[in-house]
């Protein structure tokens, strides 16, 4: 396998692709992650979410790309209950919720396109594999122990599924309750869901986090997500499919 790390969007981001890809794949996934960056990120004055948000640009003149993640945003409010928002409270757009998983997918469409589909792409837990690695198994990826993160508390397979974590064991409160802004989430502290691919996983992951001790059983009601979520108190709690992505 052919791996690479680079930090973008603020993250060490991680391709491995297999020997057979060209050797320019590396650059090109990379040198899209970062058009990804400087499209969506809220910390860069000149991205067009910044001019979005300052006024500098309408709604109606966004690029395409901005128009499907808005698009993915207010479909994923609609479907939680409006649990998943993309809008802060003081009213400025901000889609990183939903844009590091978007950008994984899309990435994993560019690599197969290049006719190479054994990959693993994981960019700050969120993770998207393909076919096999590089001795020839399956993919396997560990879930942290929120409490400490030298130890890994699950294996688990995804089967070319997506995998995303959300939680503020590192980033702290980041994530918030829409329908309660101010009250900081406290019971649960890091949930993994497992989607048909990583955007799926990833948007889904924000808002059932955001929707606390109730988050995992909301995961458990969706018939294509499986769930893993670790409580203030060190318990976890898995939804029924779950175990059958996990690793003896």
């Amino acid at each position: 396998m052919i791996r690479d790390t680079r930090i973008l969007m603020g993250m060490p981001i991680t391709v491995d692709v297999d020997d057979s890809a060209p050797r320019r794949l590396i650059d090109e996934v990379f040198a899209y992650l970062a058009s990804v960056d400087a499209r969506f990120s809220v910390f860069k004055p000149e991205s067009e979410i910044s001019a979005l948000n300052e006024g500098r640009l309408a709604l109606a003149d966004v690029s395409a790309e901005m128009r499907d993640v808005l698009a993915l945003a207010a479909r994923t409010k609609r479907e939680t209950h409006g649990y998943f928002e993309i809008r802060r409270p003081d009213g400025s757009l901000d889609p990183s919720g939903i844009v590091k998983g978007w950008a994984i997918r899309n990435t994993a469409d560019l690599i197969r396109s290049s006719g190479v589909h054994s990959f693993f792409v994981e960019a700050g837990g969120d993770i998207q594999t393909g076919g096999k690695n590089g001795d020839g198994e399956d993919w396997k990826v560990g879930i942290r122990n929120p409490f400490n993160e030298r130890e890994i508390i699950k294996v688990v397979t995804p089967k070319g599924r997506g995998i995303a974590t959300s939680g503020s064991y590192v980033r702290g409160q980041h994530i918030y309750n829409p329908h309660q802004p101010h009250r900081p989430i406290e019971e649960i502290v890091s949930l993994t869901v497992i989607g048909s691919d990583v955007l799926e996983a990833d948007r889904f992951a924000t808002a059932a986090f955001a929707m606390g001790a109730d988050g995992i059983y909301f995961i458990e009601r969706e018939p294509c997500l499986e769930g893993y979520v670790v409580d203030a108190k060190c318990v976890a709690t898995q939804t029924r499919g779950f175990a059958d992505y996990v690793t003896p």
